[in-house]
């Protein structure tokens, strides 16, 4: 054994050979053995050895071939550091490698090199002393002056960072105790110095030579520490933090990298971070947690998992807008321009918005309201809800709920899980960086379930005034103000919104637009944005209005204007082609005139001297060039060729795209008194088809009712087919029951219903009509097929109040209470029970 004190290393050292750096005594440094010679040493000796000389290894730095990974050894310095192995890490990503934490001890130097497989072993001569020095021992002569100006460097060095970081505080205190021997190759350690200098100190056997070594790298520091001072623009409580100090390892077992300032670096980040969550303007609770994760984040290794996690965390919760709004646009008449300029009709919603407006002029602390629009496609929902936020001057964000099925998708996920995150609202409020947007739930009527959860139950959270003031998001884990987010839901329909949602939230029916609507609507906005689409201008495309009129009656038969765009947007692409080809043209015959002009005889490939000369400018669409570019009319209106025989009614039907004319027929043959119904029916349609015939029974006297036979029971000997046309759509509910009435009485009585009448209700088994819903969307959808007369249940009476005057004007509107008066205005001239009093219908019903 070799000794040097009190202290000793074996004679014989395995050797491990790095390309990563320098180890010096003193100091800690993780290395990676991924070599067949270097992962053989730490299976052979590390791990399966016992004893404290078993983990004392030769580390000797590869200077001469780096990539050098063949059976030949390269050639070894002959100075390297025996080092601790403190700590064995094995992995198998990216390839198999071991990763060692090893504490420098002492130089030494290599005698001879007794074998090279399976790992390299040779005889060393220890260079260094161990043993510690005694307080009382002082350095003499010039030796000990070179060691007092080394200190000194050294304590100016420190005294420049900032000392609340623990680590500086720290390195301050071991300059004291640590022996002045030592402080060469603990600073050389810890300054930005390069391999080759690092190679230099540990070169250095003499201790003299080591700290003449050392010192100019020291100054070098400093000077650079200095310059950066002066060129930093200062900042509050940063004036002494020059430098951010990565934790690595130092002696007895850590060292620290100095770094300047401009790298982002672990101690710098860490008063920064600490600064934005005092400054966020967070409520007290989520201020203690933050703090409490900083606290935690700080003692915590880069390299733990959990450092990212929390890390991640914090700068969230710093991004949060706790406390930053913006101010609202109070101006109720230029809201009232601004909704008109974007948006024709929908005069409800733009009513709601200015009542806002009113009260929040009235009392500044008002909660965001939560209103949901529904309707069909196409009418302007989602567009109006951009249109609200840029009045009340607040930032928009649409939230897409179609297909959500997972209840994290609201609340977040909990930080347990690999991969959280926060719910799509508190991303939402991250993004748009003010806690008072307007946030859009875009199709809030077509969110899913499954073993995820339930997201509609999550929203009741988020949707209720009473509870959002304190809304919990699972990844944050601590209260969020949503009470002055102005919420917005869009739906098609209510029957798939589950209730206790649906009573959170206050419903603004948005129904189809009228024919006048859709041509206004046209003209205003469709028409200009599909030019400027287009690259077209109004000079080179005009759209007169009977144009748009025939378009909307004849190519599109809809609620919305979603299908006019595309069909106004076709007509856009024809016209392109002809101004294209004009440019073209004009063009060629240009290059052939100059070409005639220079006497040079040319010949214009492609380009006949028959060809039409370029379009006139504008082109106008007429009906003409309307069947050319859309081809023929894609709805006609066959309402009166459909009811040419008897059996046949209209009926009125809603749908979530809007309302729709709805054609019943009947047919009789011989047979046995059953009754076949088809096209898809629902059990509550199919209900009112038994009703209408039991009613129709056993009223057969009274309204001259026969079978083919001439019998008073219109099924004796008879059997009865009803149809509802579109056989692929399912239909179901109970507004059809008046018009299956209709349907059946034409049938026994040979009669023929009025062809411009279409009719809605539910009916009971002692004659009453009863209401129903949607009524604006049928009358309009009436309207659409060019019927002029329609017969409502007379409770539904208040609805018309919200049919366009002009429509009503046009309209017929016949309101019964019994079918009887159905039947008298259905048909010409009324049913045979007309003649009859009222007391004698009363009587047989």
């Amino acid at each position: 054994m070799s000794s040097s004190g009190g202290i000793q290393i074996p004679e014989r050292l395995p050797l491990l050979l790095t390309d990563e750096g320098v180890l010096l005594p003193g100091s800690s440094s993780r290395i990676s053995a991924d070599s067949a010679r270097n992962m053989q040493l730490v299976k052979s000796r590390l791990l399966k050895g016992t004893s404290l000389k078993s983990t004392i290894i030769g580390v000797i730095p590869n200077t001469k071939d780096p990539e050098h990974d063949g059976e030949e050894l390269p050639p070894l310095h002959s100075i390297g550091t025996a080092g601790l192995a403190v700590q064995v890490v094995g992995s198998n990503w990216p390839k198999p490698h071991y990763t060692l934490l090893i504490t420098g001890l002492c130089r030494f130097r290599v005698v001879k090199l007794l074998r090279e497989q399976p790992f390299p072993l040779a005889v060393v001569e220890q260079l260094d002393r161990l043993e510690q020095y005694t307080e009382g021992e002082q350095l003499d002569g010039e030796l000990g002056e070179l060691s007092q100006r080394f200190y000194q460097a050294a304590v100016q060095l420190v005294g420049m960072l900032d000392m609340s970081v623990p680590v500086v505080a720290k390195l301050r205190r071991l300059l004291d105790s640590l022996p002045r021997e030592t402080l060469p190759d603990v600073l050389a350690s810890m300054i930005r110095t390069s391999n080759t200098e690092k190679l230099q100190v540990l070169n250095a056997i003499d201790l003299e030579e080591r700290f003449k070594k050392t010192l100019p790298m020291l100054t070098r520091q400093i000077e650079g520490l200095k310059l950066l001072q002066k060129t930093r623009k200062p900042r509050p409580d940063d004036d002494k933090r020059v430098l951010a100090i990565r934790k690595g390892g130092i002696f007895p077992g850590r060292q620290f990298s100095l770094e300047e300032d401009g790298e982002e670096e672990d101690g710098d980040d860490m008063v920064v971070l600490e600064r934005k969550v005092k400054e966020a303007g967070m409520p007290e609770p989520a201020l203690k947690v933050c703090l409490k994760e900083l606290k935690r984040l700080k003692k915590m290794p880069q390299s733990m998992p959990e450092y990212a996690l929390t890390r991640n965390y914090l700068e969230l919760m710093v991004e949060l807008p706790w406390s930053k709004s913006t101010t609202d646009c109070l101006d109720i008449r230029a809201a009232r321009v601004l909704l008109d300029n974007d948006h024709y009709a929908l005069e409800k919603l733009k009513r709601r918005v200015l009542e806002y407006l009113a009260v929040r002029q009235l009392k500044s602390a008002l909660k965001g309201p939560i209103l949901c629009f529904v309707g069909p496609p196409g009418v302007g929902k989602t567009s109006v809800g951009r249109s609200i936020a840029r009045t009340l001057g607040r930032e928009f964000h649409r939230i897409a709920l179609g297909g959500v099925c997972d209840q994290s998708d609201i609340r977040g996920h909990r930080r347990t899980y690999v991969g959280s995150m926060p719910g799509r609202i508190i991303n939402g409020l991250k993004i748009v960086g003010v806690n008072n947007p307007v946030f859009l739930l875009d199709e809030v009527d077509k969110l899913g379930k499954s073993l995820q959860g339930d997201p509609a139950a999550a929203l009741l959270e988020v949707l209720d005034p009473e509870q959002n003031h304190s809304f919990t998001d699972h990844y944050l884990n601590v209260s969020f103000d949503l009470s002055q987010v102005l919420f917005i839901a869009t739906a098609n329909t209510t029957a798939t919104i589950p209730p206790a949602l649906l009573d959170r939230m206050e419903v603004l029916q948005v129904p189809g637009y009228t024919q006048e609507e859709k041509v206004e609507i046209a003209h205003r906005h469709l028409i200009p944005h599909q030019l400027e689409q287009h690259g077209l201008t109004p000079q080179q495309l005009q759209i007169p209005q009977d144009t748009t009129q025939e378009i909307i009656s004849k190519y599109t038969r809809e609620a919305g204007v979603r299908s006019l765009e595309r069909k106004i947007g076709a007509i856009c692409r024809a016209v392109a082609v002809k101004v294209a080809e004009g440019h073209k043209l004009s063009k060629t015959e240009s290059s052939s005139e100059q070409g005639a002009a220079s006497g040079q005889e040319r010949e214009v490939k492609g380009v006949d001297s028959d060809m039409a000369a370029p379009p006139e400018m504008p082109i106008v669409i007429d009906q003409v060039a309307l069947k050319d570019i859309l081809g023929p009319q894609i709805f006609e209106m066959e309402v009166s060729e459909r009811l040419t025989l008897p059996g046949v009614a209209i009926g009125l039907a809603w749908t979530p795209l809007g309302g729709e004319i709805m054609f019943v027929e009947a047919s009789r043959m011989e047979g046995e008194g059953q009754l076949t119904l088809t096209g898809q029916l629902g059990d509550v349609m199919k209900e009112s088809a038994h009703l209408a015939i039991t009613w129709l029974r056993s009223n057969a006297k009274t309204y001259q009712l026969t079978n083919i036979a001439g019998c008073a029971d219109p099924l004796e000997g008879n059997d009865i087919h009803l149809h509802f046309p579109a056989g692929a759509v399912t239909k179901d509910g109970p507004s059809a029951g008046v018009t299956i009435v209709t349907c059946l009485a034409s049938l026994f009585s040979g009669r023929l219903v009025r062809s411009d009448v279409a009719m809605t209700g539910e009916i009971t088994l002692r004659g009453l009509v009863l209401p129903v819903g949607g009524i604006k969307d049928k009358v309009l959808a009436a309207h659409r097929a060019g019927l002029k007369r329609v017969i409502l249940p007379k409770r539904n009476e208040k609805d018309l109040e919200e049919i366009p005057g002009h429509i009503r004007a046009e309209l017929d509107f016949v309101t019964a209470s019994t079918l009887d008066e159905v039947l008298n205005a259905a048909f010409d001239g009324g049913f045979p029970a007309a003649s009859m009093t009222h007391s004698q219908i009363a009587s047989k019903l």
